[in-house]
């Protein structure tokens, strides 16, 4: 692991992560940005792509060969996968309890998670190294039955290449109140069971898991 260093998000201890919790939010949202540095660029290159986390320290995605990404792996192998979600606005009123004191004067956040994966990134260029990715994808996310095996479509292989991301480094971030005691936090849960909006459901799951139930 030496050469790699972790993440540069900022984590509190309360809303920190082990890498198990980590890993089981990746593997439930395998969908995330892929980050090369490269050498001596102006910004890196950021790619939005599906993956398959084949286990916990490997990932496996292909991406089209014009994709800017190949240059930027090429000079630098060290990647980073950032995957983040589920996440819930929480307004300022909020975080004050019934008879607390002024509503009006919570502070208003944003529940949500996130897991940055630092990866050393293997490009696959030969063509069975491509069927392996294309078939082990498609078969976790199409389990009841895959389309065409991905060798009838040979011809279109050099257009591809694919990756194979070994985990260096795990950084996750549960951000879900950890930083108030269980009232507040129960108060929360409740009034996003009543908001039922986008991402809610999702965010006080992970708020009431993290509180133990």
């Amino acid at each position: 692991m030496d050469g790699y260093t972790v993440s540069r998000m900022m984590i509190h201890p309360w809303d920190a992560a082990d890498d198990d919790e980590a890993v089981e939010f990746v593997r439930a949202n395998q969908f995330g940005q892929l980050i090369a540095a490269g050498r001596d660029r102006d910004v890196p290159v950021v790619v939005p792509t599906q993956f398959l986390l084949a286990d916990d320290r490997t990932i496996l995605l292909h991406l089209a060969r014009p994709n800017p990404i190949w240059p930027a792996v090429a000079e630098n192998p060290a990647v980073l996968l950032s995957v983040a979600g589920d996440w819930s606005y929480v307004p300022g009123a909020w975080k004050v309890l019934p008879g607390e004191g002024d509503p009006r004067l919570g502070v208003p956040t944003t529940y949500y998670a996130a897991v940055q994966l630092v990866c050393h990134a293997e490009v696959v260029t030969d063509a069975e190294g491509k069927l392996d990715i294309l078939r082990a994808q498609l078969a976790a996310l199409e389990p009841e039955g895959a389309p065409a095996d991905p060798a009838e479509h040979a011809r279109r292989l050099p257009g591809i290449l694919g990756l194979r991301l070994t985990v260096r480094k795990i950084a996750g971030k549960f951000k879900y109140g950890g930083n108030v005691d269980e009232a507040h936090r129960r108060y929360v849960a409740d009034r996003l069971a009543e908001r039922g909006g986008p991402g809610d459901a999702a965010a006080r799951r992970h708020l009431l898991r993290r509180l133990g139930g």
